[in-house]
């Protein structure tokens, strides 16, 4: 294979590398920026995503109520708390725990809060976890909520891609990187230590130690409502899916007998609560791909041998669970059928699980948003594509709910509707979408239409109210598309599993004949249709670019996967291996190089013309999880063979290519204006 002109481009921190991204980001954001439109779009943007009559989402901390907090005073971030009582009110009384954007100020540094370790049950002790930019790898920092401040000489772990739970007041379980040998292929800890009060890193017990060719290893820490230690659960991840549990014992590591393609999602009435992603045999019972059961850990601490396990829930057709919480003494399961859900609660009694169902809005997607374990009290999110976001708070053991919170509309939708359709793939599966449009459309084919996927990773695009595209797309005219693309969860693990590996191209011909569906129904045009997605989408959107550059005219590339031949050797992507394949295995090899945009690119068709729209790549020096390398290689690719393309990438922001709501905005006004130049203009 030819060597890679563009490998200088990998040098994250490279001065060639960044001088070629400054020049990129001066040309593209001279001309997207000098729009008309793009202020105003911004404008907008920040207007709804820093709104004060926002929900305010809380999580039960302590006995009461927190919340993480951005505005246009903060667009860092303040970490704040309140009673129930006052939460119910239209004006909650906040107490600000934590303000991230003074933090920064005072330390120099650009921290992006990434959430907080409780030490349950009272949670008074938090760990805080803060990235400098946005990256993956952060530090971990002790924190004392009463007294609003980190704790003098209290834990701090230094930088890294690293996890801990708190086993007490005075101990850690911490992977981390404890120095070389420690962290996997994927740069992800491999070696679980105790980490006592006062104790110097390198000083820490080792308990657990997995393999340099794992994804990771974490420990959770199993407690009863009252806060009391039942057990520690290790769960090694050998890959992105597949992981061994282990139950820590005074005679060591013990295995617990579940399939590697399992999960565990919630520990509650002593019981171990996990998913399945696969077909299981056990004791002459078959347990469906997709169900819930449970293992008893009393009988797994007194023989494994002689665990029996009890279902809880088996999916139906076109069924998959997309959330599970647990307060109390309860279950509390989000099933969604056709990717329109549904909330049942789970009790166990008599050695079994009863179960009933818990009312709310039909056809809309539910979230659960926080549960507690010291009642029987969960807040859960209810939206739809044009049905603004409405918080319940559900007394799980009486079956009720009653809303507490709205959020106002955030763009016209009087004259909007949404409609489920169904495109038929290559191989003849049904591949369902869901379709925001004007109520009033014409069925011309000149309709300027955005078209959303992601299709990996077992991850539903469930629908949910699109503010954003809403109002600066939807509400002058456009039509915004999301398909449910093999690869994703919206049916269950198999569902994903249809489109892994060598059979990903399934995920590309689904989305291809959403694409032509719509084409087909002249709800718009290959002139009139535009992409968008990121991350895995992001190589989705390369995968159309390169396969069938004639359908669209725009292609949005959000923190892309390009090079599917080296996605292994940078940073996390050897984690991904079960899901792409291997690029060292030369079947494997074989498929991925006949997919990968970056070695599919061609200079232009047999007559000589460009075939390609112009797309627009964004991402971001600060993403340590999809390596930055992969746009700008594919964007200089492209240079080089004098083809058009746009480039942004912010010098912070991670994966989510924004670090605060300021860059937020920025980042999805330049998206849409690209977008209007090329589909409305």
């Amino acid at each position: 294979m030819a060597e890679d002109p563009f490998l200088w481009l990998e040098e994250v921190d490279g001065e060639a590398a960044l001088g070629w991204v400054k020049d990129q980001n001066a040309r593209s954001l001279g001309e997207i920026e000098a729009d008309p439109r793009y202020a105003g779009l911004r404008d907008a943007v920040l207007a709804i995503i820093t709104a004060e009559d926002r929900i305010a989402y809380p999580a039960f901390v302590g006995g009461r109520l927190a919340n993480f907090w951005q505005d246009r005073d903060h667009v860092r971030g303040i970490w704040r708390r309140t009673s129930l009582a006052s939460y119910r009110t239209a004006e909650p009384d906040w107490q600000t725990v934590l303000d991230i954007d003074a933090l920064a100020a005072r330390e120099g540094k650009n921290w992006v809060y990434q959430g907080r370790a409780s030490l349950e049950p009272e949670e008074r002790l938090a760990l805080i976890r803060l990235s400098d930019g946005g990256k993956d790898a952060a530090v971990l920092r002790e924190f004392e909520l009463e007294a609003g401040e980190f704790v003098e000489g209290g834990f701090s772990l230094p930088e890294g891609k690293q996890n801990a739970s708190w086993v007490d007041e005075d101990t850690l379980i911490v992977g981390r990187d404890w120095g070389p040998g420690t962290m996997t292929d994927s740069g992800y800890p491999f070696v679980l230590k105790r980490l006592k009060r006062g104790m110097a890193l390198d000083a820490a017990e080792e308990i657990f130690r997995g393999t340099p060719q794992d994804v990771s290893v974490r420990a959770s820490v199993l407690r009863d409502p009252d806060g009391t230690v039942q057990g520690i659960v290790v769960d090694r991840a050998v890959d992105f899916f597949t992981s061994e549990r282990f139950l820590l014992t005074d005679a060591g590591p013990v295995t617990l007998p579940l399939p590697g393609r399992s999960g565990l999602v919630a520990y509650v009435s002593g019981q171990l609560v996990f998913g399945l992603r696969e077909k299981w045999e056990h004791g002459g019972t078959t347990y469906p791909t997709g169900a819930l059961v449970s293992l008893d850990l009393a009988q797994c601490h007194a023989d494994m041998n002689a665990v029996t396990p009890v279902l809880i829930y088996a999916p139906g057709s076109r069924e998959t669970v997309e959330g599970v919480a647990s307060t109390r003494s309860r279950l509390v399961v989000v099933i969604y059928r056709n990717v329109r859900g549904r909330v049942e609660t789970y009790r166990h009694e008599n050695g079994g699980w009863s179960s009933a169902p818990l009312p709310l809005v039909d056809n809309a997607s539910i979230q659960v948003v926080a549960a507690s374990d010291r009642d029987e009290q969960a807040f859960l999110d209810v939206a739809g594509y044009t049905l603004p976001n409405t918080l319940y708070l559900a007394d799980v053991a009486a079956g009720k709910a009653e809303r507490v919170k709205s959020q106002p509309p955030r763009f016209d939708a009087s004259r909007a509707e949404v409609e489920q359709l169904e495109a038929t793939s290559s191989d003849g599966t049904a591949i369902p979408y869901f379709v925001v449009r004007p109520r009033d459309m014409k069925r011309d084919g000149n309709n300027p239409t955005v078209l959303y996927g992601y299709g990996g990773f077992e991850v539903s695009m469930t629908p949910g109210y699109v503010a954003a595209a809403g109002k600066l797309w939807v509400e002058p005219g456009g039509v915004y598309v999301v398909a449910n693309i093999r690869g994703g969860g919206e049916f269950g693990p198999e569902w994903h599993q249809a489109a892994l590996k060598g059979n990903r191209q399934r995920a590309y011909d689904d989305f291809i004949a959403v694409a032509e569906d719509l084409i087909r129904r002249k709800i718009t045009s290959p002139r009139r249709l535009g992409i968008m997605g990121g991350s895995n989408g992001g190589l989705l959107m390369g995968v159309m670019l390169t396969q069938r550059p004639e359908l669209f005219r725009a292609v949005v590339i959000q923190v892309p996967l390009l090079d599917m031949l080296r996605f292994h050797k940078l940073l996390a992507g050897a984690s991904w291996i079960a899901e792409y394949g291997d690029p060292d295995n030369p079947e494997e090899a074989e498929f991925l190089r006949r997919i990968s945009p970056y070695q599919n690119l061609r200079a232009h068709s047999e007559d000589g013309r460009t075939i390609y729209p112009e797309p627009f790549f964004l991402t971001s020096s600060k993403d340590d999880r999809v390596h930055p390398g992969h746009a700008r290689k594919m964007a200089a690719k492209m240079a080089a063979m004098n083809l058009p393309f746009l480039y942004y990438e912010n010098i912070d922001g991670g994966h989510a290519a924004a670090a605060n709501l300021n860059e937020r905005a920025r980042r999805t006004a330049l998206e849409f204006t690209y977008l209007m130049r090329k589909l409305m203009d």
